[in-house]
């Protein structure tokens, strides 16, 4: 099997733990619940827990890597 490099692809190599903890440094739970609207950010948030929905939460998870490009790229 041939594994194609994703040159075009700005998120390729970061893990979602790391995304989440550069937002989170930038912004904070209440501003990042603030610009994505995810129960995860506002009710009671932590990393864990956040990681917990996005992985199991697909459109979440487009939209916290879309706000990580917009914030850092």
């Amino acid at each position: 099997m041939v594994v194609k490099e994703q040159k075009n692809n700005p998120l390729h190599g970061l893990t979602l733990e790391f995304i989440v903890k550069q937002l989170f440094f930038h912004y904070g739970w209440e501003e990042m619940g603030n610009l994505v609207n995810i129960s995860c950010f506002k009710n009671n948030p932590s990393l864990k827990s956040s990681l917990k929905f996005l992985r199991k939460t697909d459109w979440a998870r487009k939209k916290v890597e879309k706000l990580y490009l917009n914030t850092f790229h």
